[in-house]
């Protein structure tokens, strides 16, 4: 769908205006002016309870009079003068639900959007105009009735350009995420992976290096090329190169966890819910998606996005508990459960990268069961070795609405990851496992600034709403163009 701006409400012809309209107190200005023109309509409504204006409510007017006679949807936004970010979620949820199934194909919102509480307008242009494009995102293509949605245009009053665009094109790297996160693990492989990476270098003319198993090997990177053994689908190292800035510019580089499907390999996971190991690759389709929103807006900087894809499977050839395995750093790991590979692909792109003297790295994955029991689906987990990194990343999250919570990476949890037999062991014992995990890849990263996001909570649902999030491009996006200005 297209969105831009508009000026005047009086001036607009859609086929369908959304007005925000609280439960008690007056209306905005663009609302207050529809409201004239429909005769009071609106504040009979509320005072009559016919639509109370509660939170995340929706009341359709399919023609309201004679006087404005466009149809109007009415949007609930509560009796709170400024929503919290999750409110103001819920309610363009609540629009997109209201209008996916309505015939119209342009659609216009009154007024400035909403007040959020601490965001200003042009942030709140953005989240508003980011969470109604991802909120018409479709996974298609595996279904008979598959149908794409009929809006084409969505429009904003206002006159920040700049904050509209952020929006669209976070939507647009968010939605890709998903795509890729959905697609089932017959589909979405390793080499599927890079082959989507080499679409993108064609459409936005990117650098491209394809690190094959060869080449890996040639490197030292036994550790990533352990956890792929097991499979018939090849590993990859994947590295996209957007050039924003000056080549003497030190590049942002962010890492994905690209575990295609995740059967747990030896250390084989319980049937039930193993479809959703789809997922695993999650941290790898964020960081897809965060390229795209980069490429579609062009700032000013140097960016890197890094792939390590894998598939862990059982089989002959497969790592077992007990085997210890060289990184590329030249640090063995004794593989204690061939369940914890995340950091095992993780720790030798972590020592490749390197070779691009980044100005910082930030890894994403879907590492840890453990982050889940400790932050639920609301925040992601961050650890970082470096304090301007971390405040940034506080600071995307909070303009964003793409939470994180600092957790610690103490010296004293690195000892439960002390082997006999190898310099460490890949997992730390039960206790503080999302820590120890960060812990593990902290030792790869001593050259640079670095995060890492424990995104396993954050980047899907499952049962009956079972898909991808999406999580976290809004914040990865907002960290770069933040480096950007």
């Amino acid at each position: 769908m297209n969105s831009m701006l508009f000026d005047r409400l009086s001036t607009v012809q859609a086929d369908l205006v959304i007005a925000f309209v609280p439960s008690e107190g007056g209306l905005s200005e663009s609302t207050s002016w529809i409201n004239e023109n429909m005769g009071g309509l609106i504040l009979q409504l509320r005072d009559d309870k016919s639509f109370s204006g509660k939170l995340a409510d929706t009341l359709l007017l399919p023609v309201a009079s004679q006087e404005y006679a466009q149809p109007v949807l009415l949007a609930g936004i509560g009796s709170d003068a400024e929503l919290s970010d999750a409110d103001a979620k819920k309610v363009i949820s609540s629009i997109v639900s209201a209008i996916k199934p309505l015939p119209y194909k342009t659609v216009a919102f009154a007024g400035k959007a909403l007040n959020v509480k601490g965001h200003d307008e042009a942030e709140v242009l953005t989240l508003v105009s980011q969470w109604l494009n991802e909120g018409f995102y479709q996974f298609t293509g595996f279904k008979k009735e598959d149908a794409t949605l009929s809006i084409e245009n969505v429009l904003f009053e206002g006159d920040n350009q700049a904050a509209l665009d952020i929006g669209i094109a976070t939507a647009a790297g968010s939605s890709y995420a998903k795509q890729l996160g959905n697609l089932p693990g017959n589909v979405c492989t390793p080499s599927y992976l890079a082959a989507q990476a080499q679409n993108m270098g064609e459409k936005y003319e990117l650098e491209v290096d394809l690190v094959d198993e060869s080449r890996m090997n040639d490197l030292g990177m036994q550790s990533l090329l352990s956890v792929g053994r097991g499979s018939d689908q090849a590993s990859y190292l994947i590295v996209m190169k957007y050039n924003g800035a000056d080549e003497g510019k030190k590049p942002y580089v962010m890492l994905g966890k690209g575990i295609t499907f995740d059967t747990g390999g030896i250390s084989l996971k319980p049937g039930a819910k193993m479809d959703e190991m789809k997922y695993d690759m999650c941290g790898a389709a964020s960081v897809f998606g965060t390229m795209k929103a980069i490429c579609e807006l062009k700032p000013k900087l140097n960016f890197i996005a890094v792939i390590a894809a894998a598939e862990n499977m059982p089989s002959g050839n497969a790592s077992k508990p007990g085997d210890i395995v060289k990184t590329m750093s030249g640090q063995t790991v004794e593989i204690l459960n061939t369940d914890a590979e995340g950091r095992l692909v993780l720790c030798d792109a972590l020592t490749y990268i390197e070779r691009f003297e980044p100005e910082s790295v930030i890894d994403v994955a879907t590492l840890t069961g453990a982050c889940v029991v400790a932050l639920g689906g609301v925040n992601s987990g961050m650890y970082s070795n470096n304090d301007d990194v971390k405040t940034d990343l506080l600071h995307a999250s909070k303009v964003s609405a793409d939470k994180v919570w600092p957790m610690p990476l103490d010296d004293e949890y690195q000892k439960q990851l002390d082997s006999n037999f190898a310099d460490m062991a890949n997992i730390g014992g039960p206790e503080a496992g999302s820590v120890t995990a960060a812990c593990f890849l902290s030792r790869f990263t001593k050259s640079y600034p670095w995060a890492h996001l424990d995104i396993a909570g954050t980047a899907w649902t499952g049962g009956t709403t079972k898909g991808a999030s999406g999580r976290p491009v809004g914040l990865l996006t907002q960290y770069l163009l933040q480096k950007a200005n």
